[in-house]
C-alpha cells in the first residue's frame, strides 16, 4: 500500500484548535499510516483511548526509538538518554532517585515560596512603563527561578542554564556544536556542585552516583539536563498560552475572575485545551509486538505517533470538546501524559500555574493584550509553541498583595 499522508501535518489555521484534518482522522481513520520527513513510515493515532493505551502499555517502547530504523530525533541524545527515552526497569530506577523532590507534600511546601516569587515579579511588572512583556518579566523568570532553586543553581549561573536549555530545545541537527557546548555547560555545573554539595536535587543525584553507584556519569548528566529543561520550558509556555487563551475567551475569564476558587479546575481545563506543540504529537514509541488499535493491527516494530492534543478533543470522552469550559466537572486530559512517562513534575507545574493565575488575576484583573493578536510571533524550530513576546497592559494601579 502506498502511503500518501506526509508527516508532520501542516500547521493548524489557529493556535486554539488542532488541525481540522487531524480531527477528521480521529473520527474516520483513527489509526492512519504516514510518511515522516526522513522517509520512515509511522502510524498516527488520534483517539483518546488509543493514545492513552500507547502511553500506559509497555509494549509501546520509548527505548526502542534509539534503535536503527526509528524516526529522526527532535531532541537529540536528550530524547533517548534521559528519562523520557527509557523503559522500565532502567526508567523506574532513575525516576525513583529523582521523584522524592516532586512528592505532593514537597510541592505544597514550595507553594508559599512560589506565591512570593509571583508577587515579586508582579511588583516589578507594575513598576515598568506599559505595555509590559509577560514573557520577559513573568512567564520566563518564574519557572526558571523555581527549578533553579530546586536544583541549587547559583543565581549568577541561571541565565546560562536558560541559554543552554534554549539551545537543546532547538534544532540540534542544525547546531550540533551549540548543543555540545550546552551539554558541556551542564556538565561543568554538575562538577561545581560536586565540589560544593548542598541540600538540592543536583547534589542528591551526584550522591546517588558517587556514594551509592546508582547511576552512571552519563545518566547523571542527561537526567539532570532533562529534569532541568522539563522543569521550566513547558511551564513558561503554558503560562503564556493560558493568559492568551483567557483573553481570547472573555466570558470564561469573567467567570473565573468572579470565583477564583475555581483556579485549580481552570488549570486542568486550560491544560486540556491549549495547543502547546505545533504538531500536537508526543514523542514516538515503537510497538514491540503486533497490537490492535481501533480495529487496525499495528505491526511489531512500527513507529507509533500518539496525537495527544487531538485526544484531548475527543468527543467520546469530553462533552463539547472544542469549547473552553473552566468548570468542566470531569477532565481526564492527557496534557501531562500517562503511564510510566507521566510528567514527573506535573504537580510542580500545576502548583506554579495555579499561583501564576492567582497572582495575575488577583492583582491585574483587567489585564489585556496591548497589540493585535495577529502581531504575536512564535519562535520557529521548537517542539513547543513559544511566544517571542506577549505585550500586556491594564488600567489603573495593580491591587495590593
Amino acid at each position: 500500500m502506498t502511503v500518501e499522508i506526509s508527516y508532520p501535518l501542516p500547521s493548524p489555521p489557529t493556535i486554539y484548535h488542532p488541525l481540522p484534518e487531524l480531527l477528521e482522522y480521529q473520527q474516520n481513520q483513527p489509526v492512519v499510516q504516514v510518511r515522516m520527513a526522513d522517509g520512515t513510515e509511522a502510524w498516527l493515532v488520534s483517539r483518546y483511548e488509543d493514545v492513552r493505551q500507547i502511553l500506559v502499555d509497555q509494549r509501546f517502547s520509548r527505548a526502542a526509538t534509539a534503535g536503527p530504523g526509528a524516526p529522526a530525533k527532535e531532541l537529540g541524545d536528550l530524547e533517548t538518554q534521559s528519562l523520557i527515552g527509557m523503559d522500565p526497569p532502567e526508567h523506574t530506577r532513575l525516576r525513583r532517585i529523582v521523584a522524592h523532590a516532586f512528592t505532593p507534600r514537597r510541592i505544597e511546601e514550595l507553594r508559599p515560596r512560589v506565591a512570593s516569587l509571583v508577587a515579586e515579579l508582579i511588583d516589578t511588572m507594575t513598576a515598568l512603563p506599559r505595555p509590559v512583556d509577560l514573557v520577559e518579566h513573568f512567564s520566563t523568570p518564574l519557572p526558571v527561578q523555581v527549578i533553579s532553586e530546586l536544583f541549587g543553581i547559583p543565581e549568577a549561573d541561571r541565565h546560562k542554564c536558560k541559554e543552554w536549555s534554549d539551545t537543546m530545545m532547538g534544532d540540534w541537527q542544525q547546531d550540533p556544536e551549540g548543543t555540545e557546548a550546552a551539554v558541556q555547560g551542564f556538565s561543568e555545573l554538575i562538577e561545581s556542585r560536586r565540589s560544593e554539595p548542598g541540600d538540592d536535587l543536583i547534589s542528591a543525584l551526584i550522591s546517588a552516583h558517587d556514594d551509592h553507584d546508582r547511576l552512571t556519569e552519563r545518566e547523571l548528566l542527561m537526567v539532570s539536563i532533562g529534569v532541568m529543561i522539563g522543569g521550566h520550558e513547558t511551564t513558561t509556555n503554558q503560562i503564556n498560552l493560558f493568559v492568551l487563551t483567557l483573553l481570547r475567551y472573555p466570558e470564561q475569564l469573567a467567570r473565573l475572575l468572579a470565583d477564583q476558587s475555581r483556579i485549580p479546575q481552570a488549570v486542568e481545563e486550560l491544560t486540556r485545551f491549549i495547543q502547546l506543540g505545533e504538531t500536537g504529537v508526543m514523542l514516538p514509541r515503537i510497538a514491540t509486538e503486533a497490537i490492535e488499535l481501533s480495529g487496525v493491527l499495528v505491526p511489531a516494530g512500527a513507529t507509533v505517533l500518539p496525537a495527544f492534543m487531538a485526544a484531548n478533543r475527543d468527543p467520546a470522552v469530553f462533552e463539547e470538546p472544542d469549547t473552553l469550559n473552566l468548570r468542566r466537572p470531569a477532565n481526564p486530559h492527557l496534557g501531562f501524559g500517562a503511564g510510566v512517562h507521566h510528567c514527573l513534575g506535573a504537580q510542580l507545574a500545576r502548583m506554579e500555574l495555579q499561583e501564576a493565575l492567582r497572582g495575575l488575576l488577583g492583582r491585574l484583573p483587567d489585564l489585556r493584550l496591548a497589540v493585535p493578536e495577529s502581531d504575536l510571533r512564535f519562535t520557529q524550530g521548537l517542539v513547543v509553541r513559544r511566544l517571542e513576546e506577549l505585550p500586556l497592559t491594564w488600567s489603573g494601579e495593580a491591587r495590593l498583595r
